[in-house]
């Protein structure tokens, strides 16, 4: 009997101290709850939409295990029902936020837009002349078609070409205005915002990102890490992002109240802006160094957001989440209607201008769209903030990209945008071939 309850106090202790109960169980939970919150509360999808959608296919069969259920204005998931609960509390204008410990987060806090959606105007008499209307109209085709086993769940296809609708197709239930998860895609809203503020002299590239104190006083030598190293993914912490549910980056995004303090306390593993390594945790401080600029509370940062870029593109359905310590989330958490995420792409087209207006400082696109120079090890098919190339078109290109399919391509030597938004899973999104055929069906 001694040696059983010696063995089973053992095996509990090890379960308690490792990854699944530390990180994966509550990542299962924490991405259930937030993504059933921000997917029914800003993009409209019933709660079982959202499941079978984007969810569900992300937790590995344990689907079933786990419930949630939407609540007012909060979705609440556990497992079982009863353990590892989270839950999710959705605020106007301010979108979704895990809440950790409801006593220090603001429930009531709302910051609608004040402004509504602005639908961009198909221009069919531009298409026809730059374009063989059928040949473009099979590209859309193909790019919603499923392939054998299905899951490529396109949602939304929209093509501008100097500026102007040319085409675009939704999925049954979305619409142009239809607020869409870009995942990823809102690093490269915040390399844009950093941009923007460096025209209006309020930040520069060389700026220390991280003044976390614990974080310098454990090592000074985090000192070094610049804004320029976060968007350019070259900080060197130890941030590893493998989506698996055990990695660092989940446990920062679904088990931590201020993933910026978390993020910056974390191990220097390589000399900053020396090895290039993919880790949404750079642009979680990259957003958190960018906020230590601007002054006020988080409502504060979110209109000075909306006034630095939305505002001026036009961008009205544009939500970017935050956590509960009031961090924008601008590695992950961006949602905005296909025109409006479109209008952010034309921004980088027409040469950083909305207007007359210049928004992003001279250079600005050269240096986000090629690769960095220096550092022992970069990746050549990363800029700043930006994923480089396309095989198969002649010309330069660049583009936004997230998990499950999300791509915004920008060619600027034809001129043309492609945005592909949807929620793919264990297949292809067939965005490469989009693109392919979308500059093919070009006069």
């Amino acid at each position: 009997m001694l040696v059983f309850m010696a063995v089973t106090a053992a095996g509990f202790y090890f379960f308690v101290k490792s990854p699944i109960h530390q990180i994966y169980l509550p990542t299962a939970t924490g991405i259930t709850a937030k993504q059933v919150c921000s997917l029914h509360f800003i993009s409209g999808f019933t709660h079982d939409r959202a499941r079978e959608l984007y969810i569900d296919p992300l937790l590995g069969g344990a689907e079933g295990l786990i419930s949630s259920k939407v609540e007012g204005n909060e979705v609440r998931s556990g497992i079982l029902g009863i353990l590892y609960n989270q839950r999710a509390v959705y605020r106007e204008g301010i979108g979704c936020s895990l809440v950790h410990d409801g006593a220090r987060f603001d429930a009531s806090l709302t910051l609608p837009h004040d402004k509504p959606f602005e639908p961009l105007t198909a221009d069919t008499v531009h298409r026809d002349n730059y374009f063989d209307p059928e040949v473009l109209n099979s590209a859309i085709e193909n790019a919603f078609s499923e392939p054998p086993g299905s899951g490529r769940n396109t949602l939304a296809v929209v093509v501008l070409h100097r500026g102007r609708l040319v085409a675009e197709r939704y999925a049954e239930g979305v619409t142009p205005a239809t607020p869409l998860h870009g995942w990823s895609m809102a690093k490269s809203l915040t390399a844009t915002l950093a941009g923007a503020m460096i025209e209006r002299g309020e930040i520069t590239l060389d700026r220390q990102a991280i003044l976390d104190e614990k974080a310098l006083t454990e090592d000074p030598e985090k000192s070094k890490i610049t804004l320029k190293h976060l968007l350019q993914m070259r900080a060197g912490l130890n941030l590893d992002e493998e989506n698996a549910g055990f990695d660092p980056n989940s446990r920062m995004m679904f088990t931590k109240a201020d993933m910026a303090a978390w993020a910056a306390r974390q191990p220097l593993v390589q000399e900053p802006g020396e090895v290039w390594d993919y880790m949404s945790g750079n642009s979680v401080l990259a957003m958190r160094a960018i906020q230590n600029v601007l002054p006020g509370s988080v409502s504060d940062h979110i209109a000075a957001v909306r006034e630095r870029v939305f505002k001026p593109l036009r961008m009205h359905t544009a939500i970017l989440e935050t956590d509960q310590a009031g961090t924008l989330q601008g590695g992950s958490y961006l949602y905005a209607a296909a025109h409006d995420w479109a209008r952010l792409a034309q921004l980088y087209l027409d040469n950083g201008m909305a207007g007359d207006t210049r928004i992003l400082p001279e250079g600005w696109i050269e240096l986000v769209s090629n690769q960095p120079e220096n550092g022992r090890q970069t990746n050549r098919y990363y800029g700043l903030g930006f994923w480089l190339g396309h095989s198969g078109i002649d010309g330069k290109a660049f583009y936004m990209s997230g998990i499950q399919g999300q791509a915004i391509y920008i060619l600027p030597d034809h001129d043309l945008l492609v945005v592909r938004l949807g929620a793919t899973n264990h297949t292809g999104a067939g965005t490469f071939d989009l693109v392919a055929d979308v500059v093919n069906a070009m006069r």
